[in-house]
């Protein structure tokens, strides 16, 4: 594994939400609150290391460490298909629409 650019990110995966897509339901919030947070519009969004919610449109933030497979999980359990976690090079780990 390639070493992580900040402590306690994962160097190989980022995560975004497509507000989109997302249906509001909240499972990603309940497995992963440090990554994922409602907004005042009902929909999920991202949030930085600091807490910081992101919510410009296709905003990544870098995975943490810890909550990797919390992360993955919700990815692909979301009943809206919304949430990607991605590689550097855009591969897709988990989650988004079904092929």
């Amino acid at each position: 594994m390639a070493t992580p650019a900040k402590p306690g990110v994962s160097a190989d995966l980022r995560v975004r939400v497509d507000q989109g897509a997302c249906t509001g339901d909240g499972l990603c919030v309940q497995l992963a609150p440090s990554v994922f947070e409602f907004d005042v519009d009902g929909l999920a969004y991202v949030k930085d290391e600091t807490g910081d919610l992101q919510t410009s449109e296709g905003a990544y933030v870098g995975v943490p460490l810890p909550v990797v497979n919390a992360v993955l999980d919700a990815a692909d359990e979301c009943p809206g298909t919304c949430i990607y976690v991605t590689r550097p090079d855009g591969t897709i780990e988990a989650g988004g629409p079904a092929d």
